[in-house]
């Protein structure tokens, strides 16, 4: 381990205490940490943006598409150049917020542009990546030669149905209809325990990661780098 390699480890540590310090209390060092995370956050995905968004999906395409239309005399390169102005004028219509009401109300177009094609691609995308293959994935034979392969697969059919059920609020949840919602009511706080305990362990499995990194990496490799001067 080299000098530089040490003092990155140490820093990195040192935030670390700090954001682990609020589990005693709320102090300035766990403040300075957290805004400087937040800062660093913010001022990578600005240069993330500029580059592989300004740059390399505006700027580059344009000047390849230039180019192409130029040298080449490709008509499709011309108008795939001059496509680019239009997100490029909604981008900066969305600025225009920054001005005060008398044009803020030009950004209304682009937010309107951004969610209508959020929510069409969103749709379209839960229903091919989500909606069917959940659908398909329900479709099971309900007699096999293995017998736990039956059970697994009634579970996973009861479940559905009376799941689905449960959301049926058309009519009041009485008699048989009641009873299946309950059933499916069970299945559903079954499936948010299951969910809760995956990010309980995902999250202990971090802070293991982290804690190995404080013993190991800061604590052990200063020991081990000092031994090495000696």
């Amino acid at each position: 381990m080299n000098l530089p390699t040490l003092l990155g480890i140490w820093i990195a540590a040192t935030l670390t205490v700090a954001i682990f310090s609020f589990l005693y209390r709320d102090n300035p060092l766990y403040k300075f940490a957290e805004h400087l995370y937040v800062g660093v956050s913010a001022a990578y995905w600005v240069i993330f943006a500029a580059k592989f968004t300004m740059q390399d999906m505006l700027v580059d395409e344009f000047a390849r598409n230039w180019s192409s239309y130029v040298n080449q005399g490709s008509m499709s390169g011309f108008w795939e150049a001059w496509i680019l102005v239009i997100p490029t004028a909604l981008g900066f219509l969305m600025l225009t917020r920054w001005f005060g009401p008398k044009v803020g109300w030009l950004s209304r177009w682009p937010i309107a542009f951004t969610i209508g094609l959020g929510a069409g691609l969103g749709i379209t995308g839960s229903i091919q990546g989500i909606l069917l293959p959940q659908v398909q994935a329900t479709i099971l034979p309900l007699w096999t030669p293995n017998l736990w392969v039956i059970v697994a697969n009634i579970l996973l059919f009861v479940g559905v149905i009376s799941s689905i059920i449960y959301f049926y609020f058309s009519r009041p949840h009485k008699g048989l209809l009641g009873g299946v919602s309950r059933v499916g009511i069970t299945f559903i706080m079954v499936s948010f325990g299951a969910a809760f305990g995956y990010t309980v362990m995902s999250r202990v499995s971090l802070l293991i990661g982290r804690l190995y990194f404080l013993v190991y990496d800061w604590i052990v490799g200063t020991v081990d780098f000092f031994k090495t001067l000696l």
